[in-house]
């Protein structure tokens, strides 16, 4: 087996007990140690001189769109948000669409709770939900199966949370545009794993939150909307943040930003743009189709290891496209419960998630093979 790529920043970024296995960052990462240090200056600036320097943290935050345009492919902050979460953001696209009666939206049979939950709630203006098998059919075809005239947008995740399947996101596109409606990507299981390149993917709307893969604090997202459909999507919630001439307190008259910042209503998260600043600036540094490389290494080198346990059964799918490989990997043990045997893992310091009826395992690129063989060794133990 190949030895790892090697990130000279690892060492020093992820400084985390020898004893824990973190084979958890499809859940919450942890944070590299730029970010504590980015997040402590802050902190420590507000205790000794409060907002005496909030120029420069405006620049923080438009440093933080530029990062974010860029990890998505793009080289302009005109269509880049800022949410307090993922499902802020769906929420935001589901009720900023004006709907008719019979109008439909199409989703998978794996989708998150925030991607199906926010659908069915329109249910009271006649909108109904269809639901794609893609558990043994190629995901573009099961949804192509289910368009109809009536299919207002897809929604999408870009890795099922659960099994790691990837989608073929220029195919996606290209169907919806040829049946003439939209396309919602949840992308929180690819930002900062996968490379994704909205030029070629070319989605209406992408969302993601930043706790996951780009390693940083819960309470912070990305929301893309397209250009075109920034001054169509109805906007629901209304504050001083949200206007084009922000800042200027005594004007009575208003309106909303031209950019995507119209969907941003109050103040933002300061301290959330310090954490997912610092986490990007890093993770941009090193380079995402590198990062998805060292992934890919680890979680193939996770797979083999894990065949050597008896019982165990993948409910993660083979994967023989790299390209699209994502960081997760579910399993089962025949005849041993997972909810159990979960909990006695992450007594174990094996810190992992109880998802898709399985134990999910999502290394990401400074993972260790030490890490992986004691994950390994302590679960065959445990069977």
């Amino acid at each position: 087996m190949p030895s790892f790529t090697h990130f000279p920043q690892a060492e020093t970024q992820f400084p985390q007990d020898k004893e824990l296995c973190y084979l958890n960052h499809a859940a919450v990462s942890p944070w590299p140690a730029c970010t504590e240090l980015a997040v402590a200056r802050f902190a420590k600036e507000n205790v000794y001189s409060g907002a005496q320097h909030y120029p420069q943290w405006l620049q923080v935050e438009q440093e933080l769109r530029e990062r974010l345009a860029k990890l998505i492919g793009l080289s302009s902050t005109h269509e880049i948000a800022l949410a307090k979460n993922t499902s802020e953001a769906l929420s935001m696209i589901a009720y900023g669409i004006e709907w008719q009666a019979g109008d439909e939206v199409i989703i998978s049979n794996q989708e998150f709770p925030s991607n199906r939950i926010v659908w069915e709630s329109l249910s009271q203006f006649g909108v109904t939900v269809n639901v794609a098998d893609i558990d043994k059919q190629d995901p573009v075809q099961a949804i192509q199966q289910l368009i109809s005239p009536k299919t207002r947008l897809v929604s999408i995740s870009s890795v099922q949370y659960a099994s790691g399947i990837t989608i073929d996101l220029p195919s996606l596109s290209q169907l919806c545009k040829a049946e003439q409606c939209l396309l919602c990507v949840d992308a929180i299981q690819s930002l900062g794993a996968l490379p994704f390149d909205q030029t070629l993917i070319d989605a209406d709307f992408i969302v993601a939150d930043g706790h996951k893969w780009m390693m940083a604090a819960e309470g912070l997202a990305l929301f893309y909307v397209k250009g075109i459909h920034i001054e169509t999507l109805k906007i629901n919630q209304f504050g001083w943040h949200m206007i084009e001439q922000r800042g200027n307190y005594d004007s009575p008259e208003w309106t909303p930003a031209k950019d995507a910042k119209r969907f941003e209503c109050g103040s933002p998260n300061m301290l959330g743009v310090q954490a997912l600043n610092a986490s990007l600036g890093l993770l941009l540094d090193i380079g995402i189709d590198n990062i998805h490389q060292a992934i890919c290494e680890r979680t193939n080198y996770l797979k083999a290891q894990l065949q050597t346990i008896d019982d165990l059964c993948f409910i993660s799918p083979e994967n023989k496209n790299q390209a699209r490989q994502s960081g997760i990997i579910c399993f089962r043990i025949e005849g041993k419960d997972s909810t159990e045997l979960y909990q006695t893992l992450m007594s174990r310091k094996v810190i992992c998630a109880n998802r898709g009826g399985g134990i999910r395992f999502s290394p990401h690129f400074y993972t260790t093979k030490r890490v992986i063989n004691r994950a390994v060794e302590i679960l065959r133990d445990l069977v």
